[in-house]
Formats: structure tokens, sequence, C-alpha cells
């Protein structure tokens, strides 16, 4: 019995994990707020171990940071959010030199495909969903540049700023992103690294200019909720 119960322990621990990522992500947890372990046991009907466990997750992820009295949400910060798009960059320019390095035109042809998938959505998708394919579009990429590392820092980076780009899809639209991403594909096809790299930092560039714009709306958001 004894390593049913284990496996079951770690099942709850991965669950409450999870729940609490999300809370981080979306601001259910709000910026600047004290998290209390007996409450989040409370609410997720767990016991508190496995809450404090998956505190301290968090706060190696970057979502919360640990004071005298406990662990808060990282504030949504706008030096923060700049230097997470920074190393977005890098990141992404890296595995997209790899992929245009490593790539099988198969593999290509399969983002081709992801591509006009992602277009055949309907406009009124609920824009977590489209947040999601924008960043599987990027992932794989990532996958092509055959570097798990790299893929998982981008996995771990699209976390800590995917409510920012919730709010970036609302202001500028999937049609505009897919057509950034379209350019990105046609310089995989015709292996011009050049054109793919000014296509895909040009991209990311222009998120990270108007990030400002996005946490102003965001913090409007997170508070106009909490007063529903």
């Amino acid at each position: 019995m004894k390593p049913l119960i284990s496996a079951v322990r770690r099942k709850r621990g991965s669950d409450v994990i999870s729940r609490l990522r999300e809370m981080a992500i979306s601001y259910e947890l709000k910026p600047g707020e004290r998290l209390n372990e007996i409450e989040l046991a409370e609410r997720l009907g767990v016991s508190r171990t496995p809450v404090r466990e998956a505190l301290t997750r968090l706060a190696t992820e970057g979502f919360l940071v640990e004071s005298s009295r406990g662990y808060v949400r990282r504030p949504l910060d706008i030096q923060e959010m700049l230097d997470l798009y920074e190393a977005r960059v890098t990141i992404e320019r890296d595995c997209l030199r790899l992929a245009f390095e490593r790539a099988s035109a198969e593999s290509i042809e399969e983002l081709a495909r992801y591509l006009e998938h992602s277009k055949s959505v309907p406009a009124n998708t609920p824009i977590p969903q489209l947040v999601e394919l924008d960043e599987g579009f990027h992932l794989r990429i990532a996958a092509m540049a055959g570097n798990a590392e790299l893929k998982r820092m981008l996995v771990s980076l699209n976390e800590r700023i995917r409510f920012i780009r919730w709010i970036d899809m609302e202001n500028i639209g999937r049609d505009s992103t897919q057509s950034e991403h379209a350019e990105i594909v046609h310089a995989l096809q015709a292996h011009d690294w050049e054109k793919g790299e000014k296509c895909l930092t040009s991209h990311i560039a222009l998120r990270r200019e108007q990030i400002v714009e996005a946490i102003a709306k965001g913090l409007t958001r997170i508070y106009l909720a909490e007063q529903r």
C-alpha cells in the first residue's frame, strides 16, 4: 500500500502546484498579496504540506517572493517584464538559429500546417486559447532546434509572461500575430536566416514596446475583477 499512498501524494502535490501556478499566472493571486497557507489549503481542500511545498516551488520559478512572514505574489513590475521579453528574444533567436541548422523539411511543413490550423480557429475563440496557439507556434520552433534545455527555459518564461500576452492578444489581435508567424515560416522554407531572424526579432520587440500599456490594462483588469 505504501507505494500507492506515495503515488497519490505525489499526484496531489503536482495538482496543487499546477492550480497555484494557474492562480499566479492569471493574477488571481494579486500582485503584492501575502499568501496564507491555511487559507490556501482550505480553498484547495488539501493539507498545508502540499501547499507549503507548492509555494516553495513557485518561488523558485519566479512567481513569488519569500519574506520573513511567508510568501508574497511578485508585483506586476515593468522592468521585470522588459527583462523577461529581452530574455525571450535571446532564447527564441537561438532556437530559430538552431532550427535553421537542424530542422528537417518535414518538420518545417508540420509548422506550416500548425499555422494553418491556428488560422482556422474562429476569431471569437477565448483569448487564453489563442495565446496557447501562439505559444505553441514558438514552442514548435524550439522543438525543431533540438535543444531540450532551450525549450525548457522557453516554457518557464512563457508562464511568467502569459498574463501580459493575454492583454497583448486583446490589443493586437491574432491576425497581426499570424501574419508575422507566416513570415517566419516562409523564411524557414526559403532557408533565409537573415529574414527569419529579422521577422522574429521585430515580432517580439513590438510586443516589448507595448509592455507599459499592457501592464496598466492588466492591473485595471485585476482589480476590477476583484470588485465584481
